[in-house]
């Protein structure tokens, strides 16, 4: 049997989905001192951390000027942009490897991104024989939520820490909740 090996995900924890960013979710900020004061005080739980970015450069119909917030959302983690780096929450966070998505397409899922080398999320963790994942971020109703469900796919022990997260609003996070636990995600609140 193998060893029980955790991973942490941080999903884009960036300043375009916090007040005052291009996308903001109510909270977010809050959200990302509480990943970040999570993060210092467990990383010896974790065998591997990784954060993800959305890092659009040209996402097609994504972006639009007539946003319908659900398919179609106002430009926002701009490739290269303050916006788009990690939060200045985590300045601290070292994580062991980073993954960028969206660059020409949507992509909410971190499982669609890549690291530097070009190496997907799935591979890096099957690389460091993670078995379980931890998932914490913005937004809970859409990219926490495809990226946990994408964890689950992958035959990954998924829980999400519901205090170290936020939903673009409260009905959507209660769907994403019902669609996450239907998967067999475990939701519950960080232990500290």
């Amino acid at each position: 049997m193998n060893p029980t090996r955790r991973g942490l995900l941080v999903v884009d924890v960036q300043p375009t989905f916090c007040e005052g960013g291009a996308l903001p979710v109510e909270g977010g900020n809050t959200v990302a001192e509480r990943v970040a004061a999570y993060a210092a005080g467990h990383r010896d739980d974790y065998d591997l951390v990784v954060t993800t970015q959305d890092w659009h450069i040209d996402p097609g119909e994504h972006f639009s000027d007539t946003p319908d917030f659900v398919d179609t959302w106002p430009p926002h983690g701009v490739a290269g942009t303050a916006e788009a780096e990690l939060h200045p929450a985590l300045a601290d966070l070292a994580p062991d490897t980073s993954v960028k998505k969206g660059a020409y397409a949507a992509a909410y899922s971190g499982f669609e991104g890549t690291d530097a080398e070009g190496h997907p999320l799935a591979t890096i963790l099957a690389e460091a024989r993670i078995t379980e994942v931890d998932v914490v971020g913005l937004a809970e109703s859409h990219c926490v939520k495809e990226t946990a469900l994408d964890a689950v796919k992958h035959h990954l022990a998924t829980r999400v820490l519901t205090d170290l997260t936020a939903p673009v609003s409260e009905e959507l996070g209660e769907a994403a909740r019902e669609a996450m636990a239907a998967a067999g995600v475990v939701l519950e609140a960080s232990r500290g």
